[in-house]
C-alpha cells in the first residue's frame, strides 16, 4: 500500500491484500500475524479510549479479536463486526468465555454496515482498518448513526513502516470527513499509531 501509488476510498475493497479480507488458506495466518503485530497498538488505543464499566462498545474490523478481549475486561459489553467470516470465527474462539458470559458479541459486518441500532453505542473503535474501507463517507455516516449523543469515535492507523502510514493528504481527508459529520475532529500521533477522534 505505498502511499505514492494507492488510491483510497474509491468504492472498491483493496484487492490482493490478505489483511483487508482474510480468507482461504492464508486467512488464519493473516489473523495470527495481525494478533501479534497489532498487540502494542491495540493496548495503546485501549489506554487512549478511556473505557468505563458503563460503556457499550463497538469494534469495527476486529480481526482475530485481541482488542475485543481487552475491551471486554473494562466495558459493559463489546460488539465486534468484521467482513471476514474467518476472523469472526477466530475472534469467537479467542473470546469464548466472554462470549458465553454475554459480554462479547461478534458477527459479520463492516464499517458502513455494522448492523447496530441507532444511538446504541458509547464508543466505536477501529484499529488499522480505515484505509481499507471502500467508502470513507459512508462509513463515517454509519459510525455517527450508531453512537449515542456524547459517544466517542476512535480510529487508529499504522505509523510504521512508513510505506503503510497515511500520507498527509490522506490524513487530512479522514479528519475532514469526521469533522464534516461530527462538527469537529482531532488527530494526533501516539507511539505506534496515528489516532483520529470525534465525539457526537
Amino acid at each position: 500500500m505505498g502511499s505514492e501509488r494507492r488510491r483510497l476510498w474509491t468504492g472498491e475493497a483493496p484487492s490482493g491484500n490478505p489483511f483487508a479480507l482474510p480468507r482461504g488458506p492464508l486467512g488464519p495466518l493473516a489473523g495470527l500475524l495481525m494478533a501479534r503485530g497489532n498487540r502494542r497498538q491495540n493496548a495503546e488505543v485501549l489506554a487512549y479510549c478511556g473505557v468505563t464499566p458503563e460503556d457499550e462498545v463497538l469494534e469495527v474490523g476486529h480481526g482475530p479479536g485481541v482488542l475485543l478481549g481487552m475491551l471486554a475486561e473494562r466495558a459493559r459489553t463489546v460488539t465486534g463486526v468484521d467482513p471476514s467470516p474467518q476472523m469472526v470465527r477466530m475472534a469467537l474462539r479467542r473470546n469464548f468465555a466472554a462470549v458465553r458470559a454475554g459480554r462479547v458479541r461478534v458477527r459479520v459486518g463492516s464499517a458502513d454496515r455494522t448492523g447496530a441500532p441507532d444511538a446504541s453505542m458509547d464508543l466505536v473503535v477501529s484499529v488499522n482498518t480505515v484505509a481499507m474501507w471502500p467508502r470513507l463517507d459512508a462509513a463515517v455516516d454509519e459510525l455517527h448513526r450508531v453512537l449515542r449523543p456524547g459517544g466517542r469515535l476512535v480510529l487508529s492507523w499504522h505509523l510504521s513502516p512508513a510505506r503503510f502510514a497515511l500520507a498527509p493528504h490522506e490524513r487530512t481527508e479522514v479528519r475532514e470527513a469526521l469533522a464534516h459529520r461530527f462538527g469537529t475532529a482531532d488527530t494526533r500521533d501516539l507511539r505506534h499509531g496515528a489516532v483520529f477522534f470525534a465525539q457526537r
